[in-house]
């Protein structure tokens, strides 16, 4: 997957283009762009503790290190491009210290394989977006609380250690923050606890392995930190609504 923290801090010019059916990814950041595309369904996004529901032909341009999380209530289908902030240079200078005031477009056409042929074909199609957004909305100073930090803290420390015995209290232990602190200030920012949260980006990244690998259920199980494979099943139903087998069937 490309929704991790270091995405894009290689500092070179670089784009992904995604499709995702039915995603759902918890709270996290990164130092690319996003724009996420719904082409049909419904699309949660909380972006900054903002919600936004995306239907068909909406849009969110996420801007670096804004935290953010997308859910599916039922069904969606959408489009995703993760790309780097030296693909729109000249924007990126003008707004670096700078976040829109509402992060949402409507979009009148779907990306098309054409527009992603060259850079400058890449450039021109996001240089559009950032044009779309200038007119749509106004921007503020980016202001990074201290909450904000601890909770970007916690999240690279679980993209770090996911896949290991991760828990609230070895965070804390890491971050040398006090656990009641941490436990407060992460439930306020993402109305989750650490435990659930950490259940849920086990298993999102689970399903990508289910989808992109021929890992047997075991391994990814193991793979994502998850201590036997009853407690992945458990999970993994929970929040997916399948078996892992019957969500790897239809992927």
């Amino acid at each position: 997957m490309y929704f991790f923290e270091d995405h894009g801090l290689e500092e070179k010019q670089t784009l992904k283009h995604l499709q995702l059916n039915s995603s759902n990814f918890p709270m996290h950041f990164h130092r690319a762009f996003e724009f996420i595309h719904v082409l049909d369904g419904v699309m949660n996004v909380i972006i900054e503790e903002k919600n936004y529901t995306l239907q068909s032909k909406e849009a969110v341009l996420v801007f670096p290190n804004q935290l953010h999380q997308l859910t599916t209530p039922e069904t969606s289908k959408s489009e995703v491009l993760i790309f780097s902030p030296e693909m729109i240079g000249h924007f990126y200078s003008n707004y670096k210290n700078k976040e829109p005031e509402n992060n949402k477009l409507v979009v009148v056409s779907n990306i098309s394989p054409e527009n992603l042929e060259s850079v400058y074909a890449q450039k021109s199609l996001l240089y559009s977006y950032c044009n779309d957004l200038i007119n749509a909305t106004s921007f503020k100073e980016v202001t990074i609380s201290s909450k904000r930090k601890v909770v970007q803290n916690i999240l690279l420390y679980v993209d770090r250690h996911f896949n290991e015995d991760c828990s609230l209290k070895t965070v804390a232990q890491n971050l040398q923050y006090d656990y009641a602190y941490l436990s407060k200030t992460f439930y306020q920012y993402t109305k989750l606890t650490f435990t659930e949260y950490l259940n849920r980006y086990r298993v999102a990244q689970a399903a990508e392995h289910l989808k992109q690998t021929d890992l047997s259920v075991k391994e990814i199980a193991l793979l994502c930190g998850f201590a036997n494979l009853r407690t992945f099943n458990r999970n993994f139903k929970r929040y997916t609504l399948l078996s892992p087998t019957d969500f790897r069937r239809v992927s």
